[in-house]
């Protein structure tokens, strides 16, 4: 299939196709959050996943990865650590900073969480044609390629 162009790059309806087949995608997103971490809010999950990706980040980091206060990720995390679901330990490089690790049961739901959505996305994806899959897979990837080209791999990372 020919590639549409208009005069400044690709034809907006298919940024429009895409933006209106999102909802779907984050819907099964957030079936999955809901089924695995029906305790855990957005935000928490979102933390875990920060601290998932960069083992032993202090607080402050982790707030500028959430885009938060300093304040409130702090207490954020003291939520999480009464959950049972960070450890707090002192700084490698600082010992006055607080770094910050997965505890084994926020491993064990963040795995969870990932087999649950791999299902319901496998549901979804088994009633498409095999050439839809295809077409869907080299897109994906390629979208996350030049999303962040930074992070090769980022959308199989990710949560």
């Amino acid at each position: 299939m020919a590639e549409h162009h208009g005069p400044d790059g690709p034809d907006p309806m298919r940024a429009a196709a895409v933006d209106d087949a999102a909802p779907a995608l984050l819907a099964a997103w957030d079936i999955a959050r809901q089924r695995a971490t029906p305790l855990l809010s957005g935000p928490q999950l979102s933390a875990l996943l920060v601290v998932e990706r960069e083992e032993g980040i202090n607080l402050r980091g982790l707030a500028t990865q959430l885009r938060m206060i300093l304040s409130s990720a702090s207490r954020l995390c003291d939520r999480l650590v009464a959950a049972g679901m960070v450890e707090r330990a002192p700084g490698r490089a600082d010992r006055r900073e607080i770094a910050l690790f997965l505890t084994p049961s926020s491993r064990q739901l963040l795995d969870d969480l990932r087999t649950t959505r791999r299902e319901l996305l496998t549901e979804v994806l088994q009633r498409m044609t095999p050439a839809g899959r295809a077409a869907l897979l080299r897109g994906l990837t390629e979208f996350a390629a030049v999303a962040d080209p930074e992070a090769p791999g980022a959308a199989i990372r990710s949560a």
